[in-house]
């Protein structure tokens, strides 16, 4: 009888076991998604199941699907077929600043240029004459 009750034990903590590290999970992770479906408005970046980004147009809560702008094309999906949503945020339009480089770092970059093709420049000059060398050698 002690051997019986104990392969009970042991089944009913497997089944415990796997509902939570298994079972749950699933299902709040379920219930984010639908969540974040459910709040979804056109305007919206979103990223499907295929990995398609586009923006939400429309959103028909009655046939449960999404319409998607992808570069002017219009995509339909099953609602469940989004993955992820990027809110669509106003961007402000003060605190967007531009800085300008120095003018002084261009002209010493242009120097630096200038100073690298020089030095190449007999480089490649010397290998020439080299290869010509042995040309002439075998003239004569």
């Amino acid at each position: 009888m002690n051997a019986n009750m104990s392969s009970i034990i042991l089944i009913v903590l497997m089944i415990a076991f796997m509902y939570f590290f298994m079972i749950r999970p699933q299902q709040r992770q379920r219930k984010e998604h639908q969540a974040m479906v459910n709040q979804l408005k056109p305007g919206d970046a979103v990223v499907t199941i295929g990995r398609l980004h586009g923006m939400v147009h429309e959103v028909n809560t009655a046939e449960q699907t999404v319409t998607i702008d992808c570069e002017g094309i219009y995509l339909t999906f099953d609602l469940s077929a989004v993955a992820k949503v990027n809110r669509a945020t106003p961007a402000p339009a003060a605190a967007t600043t531009v800085t300008e480089a120095p003018v002084e770092s261009a002209s010493a970059n242009k120097e630096a240029a200038a100073q690298a093709e020089e030095e190449q420049a007999p480089a490649s000059a010397a290998t020439d004459a080299d290869d010509e060398k042995p040309a002439e050698q075998a003239e004569k």
